[in-house]
């Protein structure tokens, strides 16, 4: 799957996405291999952080002075979960994508990350960690899609379901791009 990702990303035409006066942030998709399958490693954020309290999310944060974005998710990764950069092999970066609420601008890097990996949680930010089978986010029945509104907008909200947590927001668009993304490289249009 590593390679068909990377392949999948350099390939990918990017969109532009407006991002007046919002806020740069990078987050980071770290991926790995166990016993054969795939999986999607994600954080739940505590209750006490400063924005987007008790979602699923990708490891991630504002961008800081001097550092580029894919800095900014490397060092939020190893702040947020103890993930080392030197032993992320970064496959590629998807389109950007907005916050709607808190005005962010999100630049989504790809890892893929050796198994089994030390996590160290920083207790602070993250609740607790989440390795999440590729498979169950594209079982169909894992997943639904609604129209919402904010403001005076309305636009298509993506909602995966996995155990007893729901990835949406963000963080549910940033995926279903990585999905849609990868099945124009080549694995299959229908979910299983």
């Amino acid at each position: 799957m590593k390679e068909r990702i990377r392949k999948a990303l350099t390939q990918q035409e990017r969109r532009n996405v407006a991002a007046h006066g919002a806020v740069p942030a990078a987050v980071l998709m770290p991926i790995f291999t166990r016993e054969g399958r795939d999986y999607i490693v994600f954080t739940k954020r505590t209750e006490t952080v400063d924005a987007h309290k008790g979602q699923i999310s990708f490891p991630g944060g504002k961008q800081e002075k001097n550092e580029t974005l894919l800095q900014t998710a490397l060092r939020e990764a190893y702040e947020e979960i103890g993930l080392d950069p030197k032993v992320v092999e970064i496959l590629g970066e998807l389109d950007r994508e907005k916050t709607y609420v808190s005005n962010f601008i999100i630049s989504p890097f790809v890892g893929h990350i050796p198994y089994p990996y030390p996590f160290k949680i920083n207790r602070r930010e993250v609740q607790s960690l989440l390795e999440v089978p590729v498979s169950a986010l594209l079982d169909k029945k894992n997943y639904r899609e609604e129209i919402e509104t904010a403001g005076d907008k309305r636009y298509r909200a993506y909602f995966f379901h996995y155990e007893n947590e729901v990835i949406w927001g963000a963080t549910a668009r940033i995926l279903k791009r990585f999905f849609d993304t990868i099945c124009a490289a080549g694995r299959p249009q229908t979910r299983t």
